[in-house]
């Protein structure tokens, strides 16, 4: 009876999820990284271009541990932050093509991650594809 009702421990970051692991660990550092330089130096340029950098920074690390943790708990929290992502760059994306002048500089999300050859838009994807797979099952 005790062994029906252990959760079976799903390693997402086994296989191909090591990869999914990377890249975002990757985007994390790049994202963080451009958006201290932006508001550190230029902030007053664009407040709402480099806000949205140092949110995508944050969402990325927080994917990336999401992803690289063991557990229902932390399973929830990539899903979500890939949900956000992904929201983040389709949101972005689409006001940075329609109204140019709110997104003077670019970020990590505008036009749908094109200065990041569109990664950011398709990594989300792949995240929520992959948790799909390595969901718990009971």
């Amino acid at each position: 009876m005790r062994e029906e009702t252990e959760e079976k421990t799903v390693d997402k970051a086994s296989g191909p999820g090591r990869i999914l692991v990377a890249v975002y660990a990757i985007f994390a550092l790049a994202a963080t990284s451009r958006a201290a330089v932006q508001i550190s130096t230029k902030f007053h340029e664009a407040p709402l271009a480099y806000a949205l950098s140092a949110f995508a920074a944050v969402v990325y690390l927080l994917a990336t541990v999401a992803l690289a943790r063991r557990g229902a708990g932390w399973w929830r929290v990539a899903l979500i932050a890939c949900a956000v992502e992904l929201l983040g760059v389709l949101t972005v994306g689409t006001f940075s093509l329609f109204d140019r002048e709110a997104f003077p500089h670019a970020t990590v999300w505008s036009v749908y991650g094109q200065g990041y050859l569109f990664i950011p838009l398709v990594l989300p994807v792949i995240g929520l594809y992959w948790l799909r797979r390595t969901k718990e099952r009971p």
